[in-house]
């Protein structure tokens, strides 16, 4: 008579993997026969309270390790991967998915590795989309733009060595009175601002000939002290931002000098907004990006942009997704600290109020996001101008959006916890959105076949076949 026993096949068979054993090895080591070891890792055969204590006895585990349930990170792993609407048709239970898990690990394994490689190439094709149509190909390179894109998102756009030196530089222009008593002490520069047509389409020049830094008059006070700022990172740290970009793969000269500027900027950022005493007003005034503003006299556009920043190891604060576009939807600055999936594509859904900003202008508007795959997001969204300070001087107005996840947005000023969150669905661009339904799609997503019309005429744009 068979005795009574447990199934466990697939986590006898990990175990055994896991102890580098063939199925002779472990059937010697504990006293049975290959076959037998054969079978219950097929579920052939139970596994007998003697066998189990053989194996703790063994190989000095927990029975309640070999016998505790699956893997949690696995299941909601598996589960987030079949909410990806191209799996929409097909009904798959909480209870099929812990069945899969316990009886057929390896193949959750592969499904789960086929799914991550499958959003891989989703992206890469995009990718290619986006470099086959891109005004910056330059001599077959990528667009150098992108590249930097790249380079700060591996980074997180943060930079501790720089917001360091930053801080440092910072006690040192306060002591002096402020950036131009600085750069007139410690460089021996005047700064000597200039009516816009005479600085001829420059906002900044540095005139070494008469010891000068020339701003455009038009510029306002957060402009201004930016400018001078970034000039002073040209003249402090330009060896150490060289050295930060020694490892950069960049693909071109032309991304090289972007990134170069890019990190003069974060400088620049930095001294007026030290790190340090910027975290603590941010979480003090709780992400309040207008007040903070006040409080260290920048724009908008700058205090979101230096939210992005806070992740200095050891010192992270809530990790944001920064995105600046026009009105006709032309992304001009795309900004990340938490590899959202944002970075690479996200901006161009119409269903964003980024887009819609433009109706309210300089009105901060609040929206619940949620793509396609179920994670979450909190965004806020405003308008923001440059240029103009005189009549009929040339003003350029974009919108510009910080996102972060649903789970902290709690922590902000702009959460009310009176009202119920309501989700926006939205896609990170319409060629990796599967919602089929979606009114507002341009064009069709990677990997889908569009019906023909002859019969039917979908209310969406397009119709798609199962």
């Amino acid at each position: 008579m068979q005795k009574s026993g447990v199934y466990l096949g697939p986590r006898l068979r990990r175990l055994r993997k896991d102890l580098g054993l063939t199925q002779a090895n472990m059937a010697s080591e504990i006293g049975i026969s290959p076959s037998y070891i054969a079978l219950m890792e097929r579920n052939q055969r139970p596994v007998t309270a003697e066998v189990l204590l053989r194996l703790a006895k063994t190989y000095t585990i927990e029975l309640s390790s070999l016998m505790e349930d699956k893997d949690p990170s696995l299941v909601d792993r598996l589960k987030a991967t079949m909410k990806d609407p191209i799996f929409a048709d097909i009904e798959i239970s909480p209870i099929e998915i812990a069945d899969l898990l316990s009886n057929f690990p390896g193949f959750a394994d592969a499904m789960l590795r086929l799914y991550t490689a499958y959003r891989s190439e989703q992206f890469a094709l995009a990718d290619l989309q986006q470099v086959a149509g891109s005004r910056g190909n330059v001599d077959g390179q990528t667009d150098p733009v992108a590249s930097v894109r790249v380079f700060l998102a591996a980074h997180r756009n943060c930079f501790p060595q720089l917001d360091s030196a930053a801080e440092t530089m910072a006690l040192e222009v306060s002591h002096a009175g402020g950036l131009v008593a600085f750069l007139k002490h410690r460089h021996g520069l005047s700064v000597r601002r200039l009516p816009h047509d005479v600085m001829m389409g420059s906002v900044r020049r540095l005139d070494r000939h008469r010891r000068e830094i020339l701003l455009d008059d038009g510029l306002d006070v957060a402009s201004q002290n930016f400018q001078l700022a970034q000039q002073l990172a040209y003249l402090e740290v330009n060896d150490e931002i060289q050295k930060t970009l020694e490892g950069a793969n960049l693909v071109c000269e032309d991304a090289r000098h972007l990134a170069h500027r890019a990190l003069a900027g974060y400088f620049g950022a930095a001294v007026s907004m030290p790190y340090a005493q910027f975290a603590k007003a941010a979480e003090s005034k709780r992400y309040d990006v207008e007040a903070i503003s006040r409080q260290f006299n920048t724009s908008f556009e700058q205090t979101a942009h230096r939210l992005t920043t806070l992740q200095k190891p050891g010192q992270e604060h809530i990790p944001f997704f920064f995105i600046r576009v026009d009105n006709a939807g032309n992304v001009s600055k795309r900004l990340d600290s938490a590899n959202f999936p944002f970075a690479r594509h996200g901006g161009g859904c119409p269903l964003w109020s980024l887009h819609q900003v433009f109706t309210s202008p300089r009105t901060v508007v609040t929206q619940w996001l949620e793509l396609p795959d179920g994670q979450r997001f909190f965004s806020i969204a405003r308008t923001v101008s440059s240029g103009g300070g005189a009549y009929a001087s040339a003003r350029v107005t974009r919108a510009v959006a910080l996102v972060c996840e649903a789970r902290h947005s709690e922590r902000m000023v702009y959460y009310d916890s009176n009202i119920a969150p309501v989700y926006t669905p939205i896609g990170i661009s319409c060629r990796l959105c599967h919602r089929a339904t979606c009114l507002s799609r341009s064009e069709p997503p990677i990997g889908r076949s569009i019906l023909a019309d002859a019969f039917r005429r979908a209310e969406a744009p397009f119709g798609f076949s199962d």
